[in-house]
C-alpha cells in the first residue's frame, strides 16, 4: 500500500521515504526525507475543519493459535541491550508479528528482571486501540520471547525528525490518541513511565500504538525509581519525592512541545544539565507556538504534580476538555484519518525501520538459577 495523504484538519502534504532513515536517532539531527508545507498558526482563529471520518477497514485474519513454532523468523528489526526484535511470519495465514528476543542471562547481569516481568504483567491486562497488543510469550535455554503484533509504520519519531515540527493540527491528532491511551492505562492504576516519540508506532492506516512497556508499572501509592528518558522525566521523579501518574501527564507536555518546537524543552549538553533545567523549570516557548497548546503545556509541566492538569479531580477528563482539544471527537478517533499514512509496499514491508545486521549467536546459555527466576513464563494470551 503506497500512500501520502493527510486530513483536512492538518492541512498538509507529508511524503515519506523509508529508504532515508539517516539520522532518524540523533535528536538534533536534520533530514530530508519529508515534503512539508505548512506554516502553523499562532491561535486557532483559523484552524481547517476537524479531521474527517473515514469507512472502517475490513478487519485482517486474527490468528487464534500463535507460538513459536508457528512463526517463520524473516529479518532483525530492532537491536536493545539485552536482545532484539524479529520480524516474523505466521505458516498458516501468513500474517506478520514482532517477535522480542532477550537474553535471560543479559536481563539478569543488566539487572532488568523486574522490568521484564512487569512488561509481560503488564502487556497483558491491556487491550486498547491505540495500545501494542502481546500475544504470547515463550522461553527456552538461552531466551524470553515475547510475540507481539507487527505495527509496520515505524516510530513517530522518524517522522518527527523528517519534518521538523509537526502542524498544530498533526499534534493536536497524535495527543490525542496519547491521552485515550494514558486515560485507558491508568485506569487500570498502571502508571508508563516511557512516553517518548521513540515509543509511539504508527499503524499501516496512521494511527498510534503506545509500544515499550519495560517501565511500565501497576502502582496504587508511589514509587521511587528513577526510570525514563532524560528529556521526559518528571521534577518529583528527580527530587526522589516518590511519583505515580502525574509523570505521565508530565511526559505528554513534553511530548506536545517537542512536536511542535522540534525539540523538548529542557535540555542540556549532559544529563546533569538536563536535569538542571527540569528542576529550575526553564521553561521557554518559540515565538509561533500556539497559543492554546502553549496553555496546555504550562499547565501538563506543572512543577506541582497536585495542581497539573491530568491530577487534579477530573483526572484525564480535565486533559480532554481543554480548548485546545475542542476540535477533537474522543468518540471517533480510530475512524478519524489519520494525518500521516505510512509508505507501505507490500505485507511484512519494514521500510520504515531500520536495517540491521543478522545474527546467528542466540546469546549465552542461562544456568538453571538464572532461569528459574522467570519460571511460568511461556502463556498464550486469548483474542480479546
Amino acid at each position: 500500500m503506497e500512500s501520502s495523504t493527510t486530513s483536512e484538519e492538518c492541512s498538509v502534504s507529508f511524503t515519506y521515504d523509508p529508504n532515508n532513515n539517516a539520522g532518524r536517532r540523533i535528536r538534533d539531527g536534520k533530514s530530508s526525507s519529508a515534503d512539508i508545507s505548512d506554516d502553523f498558526d499562532s491561535d486557532d482563529r483559523e484552524e481547517s475543519p476537524p479531521a474527517k471520518i473515514v469507512e472502517d477497514a475490513p478487519e485482517l485474519v486474527i490468528d487464534k493459535d500463535v507460538r513459536m513454532s508457528n512463526l517463520d523468523s524473516i529479518c532483525t528489526i530492532g537491536t536493545g541491550t539485552f536482545g532484539r526484535v524479529e520480524l516474523c511470519k505466521h505458516h498458516q495465514s501468513g500474517n506478520h508479528y514482532a517477535l522480542k528476543i532477550m537474553n535471560i542471562h543479559k536481563v539478569v547481569a543488566t539487572r532488568q528482571v523486574d522490568h521484564v516481568h512487569n512488561e509481560k504483567r503488564v502487556l497483558m491486562q491491556l487491550d486498547h486501540p491505540f495500545i501494542v497488543q502481546l500475544r504470547a510469550t515463550a522461553a527456552d535455554d538461552r531466551n524470553l520471547y515475547m510475540i507481539m503484533e507487527f505495527v509496520p509504520g515505524g516510530e513517530l519519531f522518524s517522522y518527527l525528525r523528517a519534518s521538523r515540527v509537526f502542524s498544530n493540527g498533526m499534534a493536536r491528532f497524535y495527543a490525542a490518541e496519547i491521552v485515550l491511551a494514558l486515560q485507558y492505562i491508568h485506569s487500570k492504576n498502571i502508571v508508563y513511565r516511557d512516553l517518548k516519540p521513540e515509543n509511539l508506532m504508527l499503524t499501516r492506516e496512521g494511527h498510534i500504538k503506545m509500544a515499550d512497556f519495560g517501565f511500565a508499572k501497576e502502582l496504587k501509592g508511589l514509587t521511587y525509581t528513577l526510570c525514563g528518558t532524560p528529556e521526559y522525566l518528571a521534577p518529583e521523579s528527580l527530587n526522589h519525592k516518590g511519583h505515580n501518574k502525574g509523570v505521565d501527564w508530565w511526559a505528554l507536555g513534553i511530548l506536545i512541545y517537542e512536536m511542535l518546537a522540534g525539540r523538548p524543552p529542557f535540555r542540556g549538553n549532559n544529563t546533569s544539565e538536563i536535569y538542571e533545567s527540569i528542576i529550575q523549570h526553564r521553561l521557554k516557548f518559540p515565538r509561533n507556538f500556539n497559543l492554546l497548546a502553549k496553555d496546555l503545556v504550562k499547565r501538563l509541566l506543572e512543577n506541582e504534580k497536585s495542581e497539573r492538569l491530568g491530577c487534579l479531580k477530573g483526572g484525564a477528563l480535565d486533559v480532554m476538555e481543554h480548548r485546545w482539544f475542542e476540535k477533537i471527537s474522543w468518540r471517533d478517533m480510530q475512524r478519524c484519518q489519520p494525518p500521516i499514512v505510512p509508505t507501505l509496499y507490500h505485507e511484512g514491508d519494514t521500510g520504515n525501520f531500520d536495517e540491521y545486521g543478522e545474527v546467528e549467536d542466540d546469546g549465552p546459555f542461562a544456568p538453571a538459577r538464572e532461569r528459574d527466576l522467570f519460571q511460568g513464563w511461556e502463556q498464550f494470551i486469548p483474542i480479546r
